[in-house]
């Protein structure tokens, strides 16, 4: 009978949608890879984007409209004018206070990036980067991480967005900086060429990811059976493959 009221619940006719038929979900913006292509969240292409539209088909939901959400604002708290957020949002305790999460779609190492002619860039060890200027953007868990296992003998310096963290780095005001692992491949290949990836290491108690939605919401149990049918039948893997492969190249860092 559980069961049946659940898959009620989560019948097309049935869903609590913000738009009928319709489901909306949140990114930001710019939107970059692996996560989406060409800046582009309706093509479908992309790590997340590809999730979000396997996510609407188990729905049985043709219908999807992307709006333009802030990183900090998704998780805050208060009414939410998305479905859910996708947007490599770690699920934090803290967050889970004021959102609702979906269960893990990706778990993500950390990575660490320096300019090709740093004295960072050579570091082997987390205790080579211990006295290291480094940067991370503000919200992330890459702050927690850095602090945690490296350890570092000074403040990493905090930044507003993606952007002024790659700029930090470019203009040597840092000599590394944190983020995870499929950024740090897209960051180096395409954005700052002239920096490479010093090598990975595992987030404490790992960086799951799920999507947000807002809390209490009726939804969360829907989109959690979706994940889970995709993971089942082996979708979630293959989009994982595709779109986050390559990622055995950076060293690993103990």
């Amino acid at each position: 009978a559980t069961a049946t009221a659940a898959a009620d619940q989560c019948a097309p006719d049935q869903l609590a949608l913000k738009q009928e038929g319709t489901l909306t979900v949140g990114t930001d913006k710019p939107a970059y890879p692996p996560y989406f292509e060409d800046d582009d969240p309706t093509n479908g292409k992309g790590f997340e984007s590809a999730v979000a539209y396997a996510i609407a088909d188990e729905l049985e939901l043709d219908e999807v409209k992307w709006t333009v959400v802030p990183f900090n604002a998704s998780f805050a708290p208060g009414p939410k004018d998305f479905d859910f957020d996708i947007n490599q949002i770690s699920i934090t305790s803290k967050r889970a206070e004021r959102v609702d999460f979906s269960d893990p779609y990706y778990t993500a190492p950390q990575a660490v990036i320096a300019l090709k002619n740093s004295p960072a860039a050579g570091a082997k060890s987390l205790a080579d980067l211990k006295d290291a200027k480094l940067g991370v953007q503000i919200g992330t868990t890459s702050l927690d991480a850095a602090m945690e296992s490296i350890q570092p003998s000074s403040q990493p310096q905090v930044f507003n967005d993606s952007n002024d963290t790659v700029r930090a780095l470019k203009t040597e005001r840092v000599d590394a900086i944190v983020v995870d692992l499929p950024t740090a491949f897209y960051l180096t290949a395409a954005v700052v060429p002239e920096a490479a990836i010093v090598g990975q290491f595992d987030a404490p108690g790992g960086d799951d990811w799920g999507v947000v939605l807002e809390k209490d919401s009726p939804l969360t149990d829907c989109v959690n059976q979706a994940l889970a049918d995709l993971e089942e039948d082996g979708q979630l893997q293959e989009i994982t493959d595709e779109w986050m492969g390559g990622q055995a190249g950076a060293p690993e860092l103990q």
